[in-house]
């Protein structure tokens, strides 16, 4: 009876793994189709340095609710990623490492887009980062942003405009720390 009951625990293991593994799949689809097919206004292209930042409320790892109008007055650096996306992973080293040097004058948010937040926090967990990702597991800030591909990270003002747009990789031929200070130094 003991062997039997085994055998019935380890099936229905698996089969929650299954079923986890296609919710998951399931939800990037989701946040995918969503990303791209919408009952707003389409809008076209990728937003560009000088309009206004899209007003977005989220929630992070944390727990706690972010709106982007709470950092007006300050410099906003927005990162769009996910745990499977290469070149993410790649720069967010050097993103968290400039995101660190600046904090006192720029508020860092980094946005995962279509994960869920258990995925979100073992990669957290393996590459040992400990800031708050705001979780955008349906897409809907990355969709206000147009971003189409990941990473992209943005430069918002003290006003709330943007400054400057990298849609693509962060390497180090990139002025990213020069954009920043840039920026800061537009205070009035």
């Amino acid at each position: 009876m003991e062997i039997k009951s085994k055998k019935v625990s380890a099936k229905m293991r698996r089969l929650l793994t299954i079923l986890i593994g296609m919710a998951a799949v399931l939800a990037a689809v989701w946040a995918i189709y969503q990303g791209t097919s919408s009952s707003e206004p389409k809008r076209t292209g990728a937003i560009e340095a000088g309009a206004t930042a899209p007003e977005f409320t989220a929630v992070n790892s944390d727990g706690k609710q972010v709106k982007l109008s709470d950092y007006r007055g300050k410099v906003v650096m927005i990162n769009f990623w996910a745990s499977w996306c290469t070149p993410c992973v790649r720069e967010m080293p050097m993103i968290n490492q400039i995101a660190q040097t600046y904090q006192n004058d720029v508020e860092t948010l980094f946005v995962n887009v279509g994960e869920a937040k258990g995925t979100i926090r073992e990669f957290m967990e393996k590459q040992q980062f400990d800031f708050p990702v705001i979780i955008d597991v349906t897409g809907k800030v990355s969709s206000l942003y147009r971003i189409t591909g990941l990473p992209a990270t943005m430069i918002i003002n003290q006003e709330g405009i943007f400054s400057h747009m990298l849609l693509g990789e962060l390497t180090k031929d990139i002025p990213l720390q020069q954009w920043l200070e840039e920026t800061v130094q537009q205070k009035n």
